[in-house]
């Protein structure tokens, strides 16, 4: 779609990969996770990370033979036919074009209380910016990501640095006696129904690394990309959060931690605060909405590119394979643009019981997306292999390890089904997959074609 100097390089695929999973939900909602399961909640997070970590490096391995700016959903199709494809492709789609509407509505809130305009003012001004920078050139994209990932980075490096100082006290906010009882007295003040609860709250905080697979099909060099990628995205995700809770839990009395609203509340700003760093409030509402705004970028790409994709097989209008002299699959950026917009205005009108079970079926398709790349995975591995088309990044462990994941993946949904909240996920997502197979098996162009493993 690009010639090799417009291409993405693996720079700007390892920070999209890092900005797409550290966001908002780091900065605000870490605090859940800590309150129900307390200081275990770190156990959590390097469960979590590991889990997903594993799921990465097979779609890493099938995205380094095969790139495809269709990723998983290529690679489902490829395994077990056009409904896959269908069904997987616009999953994703749904789920990030909800997430997308939840983001700019939140980013225009922060924005608009600092200038004392309507929301709908920076709203309509970020998703004009924003389309206009998805409909230039990639590698413009690319590198526009790139800088608002290296903020995020830098904010979330200077913190756990800061966390370092007041460790050995060269910051004021931390007494080392009460951290230490704080940790271990709080470790699981909920025992194991506490400890599940956390797990669930963060399973899915690793979540957006994935976009690193679509993108891949966009830079110089595929094969090598992904791979360098996919290695480095995952350790250091996993030290940012699990360093970022560790110095949380340290520095904040146990009550304080929780789930926040705004960025007054964040964990974030209460231990820059005790380490009595200036304007810590207004600083860390600055890099949510830099954070929400980012995310909302990086979806833009990844839904408008997936789109691309499926249209080339029927999976979707052959009208979102227009593209402008730059190269940028102009419909089908427009199309996410809409429902973007659909989806704000439907947070707007909110009638009774749909946006419910729209969030709900978001919270879930992530779990129905795991599952699909690694019974993709189990299908395509010995293909690849027996063909010679495997390059440097090859999962250990063939088949056991895939197993053990789906069986991780079956112990993660009976967590679910066990919890009020989660099991609304659990059917709302399962009945809107089930709406999507049907209506692949109605479209004649899926039907008729089937990509062959």
């Amino acid at each position: 779609m690009a010639d090799n100097a417009q291409r993405l390089k693996t720079r700007h695929l390892t920070m999209m990969g890092l900005g797409s999973a550290v966001g908002a939900g780091l900065f605000l909602g870490v605090g859940l996770g800590v309150q129900v399961s307390g200081t275990s909640v770190l156990i959590s997070y390097a469960v979590a990370g590991a889990f997903v970590a594993i799921i990465m490096w097979m779609l890493g391995e099938m995205a380094a033979a095969r790139p495809s700016l269709g990723s998983f959903s290529t690679y489902a199709g490829q395994a077990f036919g056009g409904w896959a494809r269908f069904t997987m492709g616009w999953l994703y789609w749904f789920m990030l074009v909800m997430v997308m509407g939840a983001e700019i509505t939140g980013a225009a809130a922060i924005i608009s209380s600092w200038f004392g305009v309507a929301p709908w003012i920076p709203a309509l001004i970020a998703v004009v910016f924003f389309a206009v920078v998805n409909f230039a050139a990639v590698r413009g994209f690319g590198e526009f990501e790139f800088w608002f990932a290296i903020i995020k980075v830098a904010v979330i490096i200077g913190f756990l640095l800061i966390g370092l100082l007041m460790l050995f006290g060269a910051l004021p906010g931390l007494d080392l006696d009460r951290a230490g009882a704080n940790f271990t007295e709080n470790f699981m003040p909920n025992g194991m129904p506490g400890f599940a609860a956390g797990l669930l709250a963060v399973a899915f905080a690793f979540g957006g690394i994935e976009l690193v697979t679509i993108a891949a099909a966009e830079s110089e060099d595929p094969a090598n990309n992904v791979a360098t990628a996919v290695r480095a995205v995952i350790f250091r995700i996993m030290v940012f959060y699990i360093g970022s809770v560790l110095v949380i839990t340290m520095v904040l009395p146990f009550a304080s931690i929780r789930d926040a609203d705004v960025a007054a509340d964040s964990p974030f700003t209460l231990v820059l605060e005790a380490a009595q760093v200036p304007f810590t409030a207004g600083f860390m509402e600055v890099i949510i909405a830099l954070a929400l705004l980012s995310a909302f970028n990086a979806q833009i790409y990844a839904t408008s590119r997936l789109v691309f994709d499926m249209a080339r097989d029927g999976s979707a209008p052959k009208l979102l394979l227009k593209r402008n002299n730059s190269g940028s699959p102009v419909a089908a950026v427009t199309l996410s643009m809409i429902f973007a917009f659909g989806s704000v205005a439907l947070q707007y009108w909110n009638p009774p019981g749909l946006l419910a079970f729209l969030f709900n079926a978001v919270g879930g398709c992530l779990l129905v997306i795991w599952i699909f790349i690694v019974c993709s995975y189990l299908k395509l591995h010995p293909i690849l292999k027996e063909r010679g088309e495997l390059s440097t990044l090859r999962v250990i462990g063939f088949p056991w390890l895939p197993l053990f994941t789906l069986l991780a993946i079956a112990a993660l949904l009976i967590l679910m089904l066990l919890d009020p909240t989660a099991r609304n996920q659990v059917v709302a997502v399962a009945v809107l997959t089930l709406a999507l197979v049907v209506v692949s098996f109605l479209v004649p162009s899926v039907r008729r074609n089937d990509v062959p493993a």
